[in-house]
């Protein structure tokens, strides 16, 4: 259920046909998860945003402003996501952005969608649709997402939680809305996205707990033949958090959640809860 809509703070449904967002994907986006009225993380979101201006070369509006505007469209609801989308704003039809942009600011608010994963952990599935190759963008939430939605339209399967994407060559990097770590060799593995992907918040949140619970870690290249050799896997979102996973179809399953997987678990709820 969407609960309100505010663009740069005023209740609405509405925006320019000429934004620059919506012509070219001329943007940023967060999503961020909402507990007891507040948006939890939300340093983290801002300074990725911050980054993500700083690469796009956008001004980045006030984050005390972005914060109140928040607060404004989560009045009433104590539980949920926001959305935030961050634009170039309107322009002339043309690539070339204006050099003095008026910046857009659109924030959704709503309420939890309901998840009932297995306790056995989810079943996720191995996308066709590649990632392009771009380390100007990788890492950031810019908001060109086409590949994401094709590889989401490859099923339909109720039962299949996630989908798992490939770089053009061949390295696993993330899933459609998700990073993803394996337990490989004793050590906790995720992929590097250094040249395509996103860069979660809880990625950023969990690699930081594996530092502080001594678990040894690494940040490299994950293929396929690394999964099926792993003895557990997760994926994380700053939404539904630590994600354990029971099966990758073709290539593995697992008793899930395994032990590592547990007390990122427990750690990080008590830590960003």
């Amino acid at each position: 259920m969407i609960g309100r809509r505010l663009v740069n703070g005023v209740e609405t449904t509405a925006i320019s046909v000429d934004d620059r967002g919506l012509q070219y994907g001329d943007g940023l986006f967060e999503t961020m998860a909402v507990v007891n009225g507040r948006v939890r993380n939300l340093d983290r979101h801002l300074d990725r945003l911050t980054a993500g201006c700083r690469r796009l070369g956008m001004p980045m509006p006030d984050r005390a402003l972005i914060a109140a505007e928040c607060d404004k469209a989560l009045e009433g609801l104590g539980t949920g996501a926001v959305k935030l989308l961050l634009t170039r704003g309107p322009g002339p039809r043309s690539y070339r952005p204006p050099e003095e942009p008026s910046m857009r600011r659109i924030v959704i608010s709503s309420a939890p969608r309901p998840r009932n994963d297995p306790e056995s952990g989810i079943v996720v599935r191995l996308c066709d649709t590649p990632l392009g190759l771009n380390p100007v963008l990788a890492g950031i939430k810019h908001l060109n997402r086409l590949e994401q939605v094709m590889a989401c339209s490859e099923w339909n399967d109720p039962t299949i939680a996630e989908g798992l994407m490939s770089s053009v060559d061949g390295r696993l990097v993330c899933a459609t809305a998700a990073n993803f770590f394996v337990v490989h060799e004793d050590r906790l593995l995720t992929p590097d996205i250094r040249d395509c992907g996103v860069a979660g918040v809880m990625r950023g949140i969990v690699l930081e707990a594996a530092r502080s619970l001594g678990i040894p870690h690494e940040v490299g290249d994950v293929t396929e033949a690394v999964i099926a050799d792993s003895t557990e896997m997760f994926l994380t979102n700053a939404i539904t958090g630590v994600r354990p996973v029971g099966e990758v179809l073709t290539l593995r399953r697992w008793d899930a959640p395994g032990p590592i997987t547990r007390r990122l678990i427990d750690f990080t709820t008590g830590t960003t809860g």
